[in-house]
């Protein structure tokens, strides 16, 4: 359909939270290739990176009912950056990327309200946590130890680690409840 190419990013969000297919493929056309490029600056690995894109694309398209962004760009981009942080802490390639260098390719983008809002909540939800549970879960998230690594850390089993950061999380995914998605890509 044309005209599409002409609308605003505002213009595209609104139509695609009416259920627009045309207003969700110019969506994808826009920023498709940005997209690809961030993720595969990471990975390295094109299947992967299909993989990732098509993930995020299917949520952003069966969530757009309760999308609020000020650009698409960014929040897709920010989605993408999860998307292969996750991929990266659930394969055999986290042997050979640290997530922190996910960092170094995605630029966080002023634009991004969206994550800016949700690294505000986890790190008041983090500050919250009972402080054996808080040291554990930011060696787990914000200095991507292992549970191996942690347990080292501190002198305590590898069990301890495990039950206390799936304490943390449980509690995390309650505080955050409709932000589920995010929450698995943080995780």
């Amino acid at each position: 359909m044309t005209g599409y190419s002409t609308y605003t990013d505002q213009k595209l969000v609104v139509l695609l939270q009416q259920g627009d297919q045309y207003a969700f493929n110019e969506i994808h056309n826009r920023c498709f290739d940005t997209l690809f490029r961030s993720a595969y600056n990471v990975l390295r690995d094109r299947d992967a990176c299909m993989d990732i894109l098509q993930e995020v694309f299917v949520w952003f398209w069966e969530h757009r009912e309760q999308h609020k962004m000020s650009s698409i760009k960014g929040y897709l981009l920010m989605a993408v950056k999860y998307q292969t942080a996750n991929y990266i802490r659930s394969s055999k390639v986290r042997e050979n990327y640290r997530l922190a260098r996910v960092e170094e390719h995605f630029s966080l983008n002023e634009e991004s309200l969206e994550l800016q809002e949700l690294q505000a909540i986890i790190k008041s939800f983090t500050e919250q946590l009972p402080k054996h549970c808080r040291e554990v879960f930011k060696l787990s998230r914000e200095e991507h130890l292992s549970n191996k690594e942690i347990a080292e850390k501190l002198g305590i089993s590898e069990k301890t680690v495990s039950v206390q950061i799936m304490r943390a999380l449980s509690k995390l995914r309650g505080e955050l409840g409709k932000m589920y998605f995010w929450v698995n890509f943080f995780m």
